[in-house]
């Protein structure tokens, strides 16, 4: 305790503030703080190391995260279903770590209040929530090493997170499905995407599906990946019964 005492002593008003915080969000005292706080500066903000004259936000932390997830999951998986083989064990890591099961980690942490930019965070894309949840977890390395690290992703990944029969039968992509139907079954499909900005501030794209020279769905998003997953899942759901017997 007094370790921490002499930590918070020494700290700011607004680093004392955000030590609490994080405290209260990862479950123990943050050692280095330094870590912390680079794992939400933005690169808008263009921050540079005064040693070493490299770039200072959180995309370094963001790829060792990334890494340390996998191999926590890895190792749960690898314990949890004994019977697994790779090509299934590789299939399930994908949609635990899947960006849309990041990002909703990062929303309910409510990580973005921490982050520091330039950009309005309005205008900041949904995988900043994950990217930043990916951050903090190479933070806690960094800070706490591997036995912490684990520990964290257990209590906030696969305890409250993870059930493996439900995930077996989770779609993590509607667009790879699709097209995997229409290969067996030897169908034409094109996706037709196209700018669309409408009346928005941001620009959009819009994507028309079309299966044996019929249009069967449409897809709108901030993305062309994205505008052609949201086609592929009404096509999915159009044919569900079809493409469920893959």
């Amino acid at each position: 305790m007094n370790f921490i005492r002499k930590i918070i002593e020494n700290l700011s008003k607004e680093d004392e503030l955000f030590f609490n915080e994080l405290k209260k969000i990862i479950g123990f005292s943050p050692s280095n703080l330094s870590y912390y706080k680079k794992a939400f500066i933005h690169r808008s903000i263009k921050q540079v190391d005064k040693e070493t004259g490299l770039p200072l936000n959180y995309e370094r932390l963001e790829f060792l995260g990334d890494a340390m997830l996998s191999a926590v999951i890895a190792a749960f998986l690898f314990k949890e279903v004994p019977s697994g083989d790779e090509g299934y064990l590789t299939q399930m890591r994908s949609k635990i770590v899947s960006r849309e099961h990041l990002n909703e980690l990062g929303r309910d942490l409510d990580l973005l209040k921490f982050v520091k930019s330039t950009v309005a965070k309005s205008k900041f894309g949904e995988n900043i929530h994950g990217n930043i949840f990916e951050a903090l977890v190479g933070a806690i390395y960094l800070d706490k090493g591997y036995k912490q690290c684990n520990k964290f992703i257990e209590k906030k990944v696969i305890e409250p997170y993870i059930d493996v029969p439900k995930l077996e039968g989770k779609i993590t992509s509607y667009k790879s499905l699709f097209i995997e139907w229409c290969q067996k079954h030897k169908k034409e499909f094109v996706f037709e995407v196209y700018a669309d900005t409408g009346n928005d501030a941001i620009k959009h794209f819009s994507v028309k599906l079309f299966l044996d020279g019929k249009q069967i769905s449409k897809g709108r998003a901030t993305s062309k990946k994205k505008a052609e997953e949201t086609a592929s899942k009404r096509a999915y759901f159009a044919f569900q019964n079809e493409i469920s017997n893959i």
